[in-house]
């Protein structure tokens, strides 16, 4: 399949590694210069849909935003999610959870961050943290009790692959909450009903729309649900192989201007 079979109103673009190189810390000048015009002329709105908060958007992306280039946001998985400046849906996490987690965290020995729509703070600084951070937001802040005075709408663990079971088996996730992990170091923490797919789909539904009139590109493992609820979805050539088996299509790298290769093919630039 190269040409969609319905017409496309809306494509989501995830952040890192699909519309952002991360590495090289740019935008590919083929998406600002011939994908962006194009969409926009047939009359596509582009969109966001990140784990990042609209406060960790990497500064590549922040002249795109000012400039009217995208006006939808599903940020932090898809639990703060905008249209312009308007709030279409959120949902934070209670004070009550977060104590319960930040206890369960504690006996473990795991650092933890709260995120919220402008701000990560953690709970200690570590090379371990500064690793996974740094490169998401370099001006994140330490302060434990943050989440006291500030909404919370996810939280993150700082802890290996290895240590997985033992946070599973700990319990402190509970049956509502789950995490997704993006980074070595790193999981998010959110409520196990949440994710990108969730805030498309309330994007989705504020305007009229369905998941047939959306084309999503992304390359990771939180981006797996929000692939199948769109009608069309590209995993990027330097995707996860779980992202890539579930895509409607696959393209090229991101440095190798993998999204302009994708519209082309389905006929939208």
């Amino acid at each position: 399949m190269t040409q969609p079979t319905h017409p496309i109103k809306i494509a989501f673009f995830d952040i890192d590694d699909t519309l952002y190189y991360k590495a090289a810390q740019i935008i590919p000048a083929s998406v600002t210069e011939k994908v962006l015009p194009a969409l926009k002329a047939q009359g596509i709105i582009p969109a966001i849909a990140t784990g990042r908060c609209y406060g960790a958007f990497p500064d590549a992306l922040k002249p795109l935003v000012e400039a009217g280039q995208f006006e939808f946001f599903v940020t932090i998985n898809g639990q703060h999610n905008r249209y312009q400046d308007q709030l279409i849906s959120h949902y934070p996490l209670s004070k009550e959870r977060i104590e319960q987690v930040i206890a369960g965290l504690k006996s473990l020995g795991i650092a933890y961050a709260f995120v919220c729509n402008d701000e990560i703070a953690v709970s200690e600084i570590t090379p371990q943290i500064d690793e996974a951070l740094k490169p998401i937001k370099a001006d994140y802040i330490c302060d434990p009790l943050y989440y006291q005075a500030h909404t919370v709408i996810q939280m993150l663990a700082f802890y290996s692959q290895e240590e997985n079971e033992k946070v599973l088996a700990s319990g402190l996730l509970g049956d509502d909450l789950k995490e997704v992990r993006w980074h070595a170091y790193s999981v998010d923490i959110l409520n196990k009903h949440n994710s990108k797919a969730r805030g498309i789909a309330d994007v989705l539904a504020h305007f009229g729309w369905g998941p047939e009139d959306a084309v999503a590109f992304g390359d990771g493992l939180n981006d797996i649900e929000m692939m199948q609820g769109v009608g069309l979805s590209v995993a990027m050539g330097n995707a996860d192989e779980k992202v890539k088996a579930l895509a409607s299509m696959v393209t090229d790298p991101v440095w190798e201007d993998g999204i302009y290769t994708a519209c082309k093919r389905l006929g939208i630039c």
